[in-house]
Order: C-alpha cells, then structure tokens, then sequence
C-alpha cells in the first residue's frame, strides 16, 4: 500500500493535478519572483564557473521536497542539489520506494543570464521505470506532461514526433565541449558529416520538448544525471520517440551507461545517431 493509494496506477489515475500544481507553485512562488532580479549573493558556483546554483534552484526543490512525498506517501526525493549536498540520496533511484527525481531549474545558465529557456523537471519512477513526467518552462507558460502508456502532452494537446522529412539535414543538440572527455569529444566529432547540423544544447528539458514536438530531430549528451533526462526521456518515448546509448541500449536512469546517448524523435534516427557516435558508416 502507498497510504490510501494501492498503486502508482491509482495514484496517476487521480492525483496527478495535484503533482502539476505543485510543480506551479514551486515556480511561481520561488523561481519567477527571482528571475532577472537574482542578486549576486543569490548565485553561487558548485564545480567551476560554468556550474551554478542559485536561491531559485535551492528553495524550489526544497518545496517540492517537502510537498510532493505528502502526495505519495512512502516515496522519496532525489533533487538536483540535494544530490550536491549528499551523493548518497543518488541511491534511492536504485530501491523499490517511489522516486520524485528533481531538477528545481533546468538551465540554470540560462536563468541566470535572464534567458526564459529553463524549466522545472519533475518525474515519478520506481524500480528504475520512469512512470510519469512534467516539464514547466514558467517564463515561456508552457507545461508538458506524460504519463507511460498514456501519451505525452503539451498544454493538454498530444504530441507526436514524427519523423525527420527525407533528405533533410538532421539537427541534433550535443552536450556543450566545456562538459566532456576527450573520449566523447572523438565520438562528438563523428557528427560533423554531411546531412547533420550539430550545435551545443540549452536546457536538456526543453530539447526534449522540442524533440517531442517534431522540432528537434536528436540529441547527443555525454552526462547521466536522472534529474536532467528522466522527465524528458519518458516525454520522447510517449511521443513516438527512442533513445539509446552507443552500447545500442536504452538509458537507464540508475547509471552505468555506455555514453554519449541519443534521444531521437524516432527509432530509426536514433540508430542513426548512434552509428555516427561509434564511427559507423
């Protein structure tokens, strides 16, 4: 039992607006009072000066922390910074306890410098499965939502994401060369071919938005961390789209992963992207 809920199910069946209004207020009462009006104080570094956090990041998370487990009782939160603070909490992706993974702002570079290309990710798994998904990009008024066998969403219209047009250059966003090895950098490059137009990725949220949507046709990123790709690896798949490592598996959220991975609108250009990352023809 999970409180009065027996199951995830049930709990998605008739909660869920609950979890999107958290996810507003989260925003609305935290985030968009800050945004273009951060103090320096409020802006700190974590691993180097292109690595931020800000008081939006912090306290954003800690009111989804303390709502969203009240919800669903019996789950846990795996936040951004909370990871920071204790790698540890990273764990509890890998037990049976519901998970509310948790990245409080998406695109933090973005947010900072007053660019409205950053959103709020929260998403549900258990076991490793990722159930469910909202993606909010407050200063842009947008909201994306899915929910595994039931659809990916955006303001409440479906999405699809179709197919890239026959003969048209594939446009794929990449992890930035400031957050990658050597190693990746080599498989990077196998993108710089013709019929590719490669370029650096903003918010990893909103690129899956956009994959979702048909107006992205790939991504390629070299990171793991479930906060940033959970929500809009379960969008993409809802929508009609794949993913899949460069060990031609599908990325899993607990770790261990064979990077770079792609996340493409459909099965074949993610086989495609992939080929190209290994040196394939």
């Amino acid at each position: 039992m999970i409180g009065d809920i027996e199951t995830i199910d049930e709990f998605l069946a008739h909660r869920t607006s609950d979890v999107e209004e958290a996810v507003r207020t989260a925003a609305a009462t935290e985030v968009m009072p800050r945004f273009r009006r951060l103090a320096a104080h409020e802006i700190d570094e974590k691993s180097g000066p292109h690595d931020l956090v800000t008081d939006a990041d912090r306290k954003a998370e800690a009111y989804l922390t303390e709502v969203l487990p009240k919800l669903l009782p019996g789950s846990v939160v795996v936040g951004e910074e909370a990871v920071h603070a204790d790698p540890a909490v990273y764990d509890a992706l890998r037990g049976e306890a519901p998970v509310w993974i948790v990245d409080p702002v998406d695109g933090t570079r973005q947010f900072v410098h007053g660019d409205p290309g950053f959103c709020t990710l929260v998403a549900l798994a258990q076991c490793g499965v990722v159930r469910a998904s909202w993606t909010y990009a407050p200063a842009q008024g947008r909201l994306a939502t899915a929910i595994r066998g039931g659809g990916a969403f955006l303001d409440g219209r479906p999405l699809h994401s179709g197919s890239p047009a026959p003969g048209r250059d594939l446009e794929v966003a990449t992890s930035h060369p400031l957050y990658t090895t050597d190693e990746q950098k080599r498989a990077l490059v196998g993108l710089q071919t013709q019929g590719v137009r490669p370029r650096s990725c903003g918010s990893a949220g909103l690129e899956y938005l956009d994959i979702a949507q048909g107006l992205l046709d790939a991504t390629a990123f070299c990171w793991e961390a479930a906060w940033d790709h959970a929500a809009g690896l379960l969008l993409v798949e809802e929508a009609g789209g794949a993913h899949r490592t460069v060990a031609g598996e599908p990325f899993r959220i607990t770790g261990g992963n064979t990077l770079p991975f792609t996340a493409a609108r459909d099965e074949a250009t993610a086989r495609r992207v992939v080929e190209l990352l290994t040196g394939g023809a």
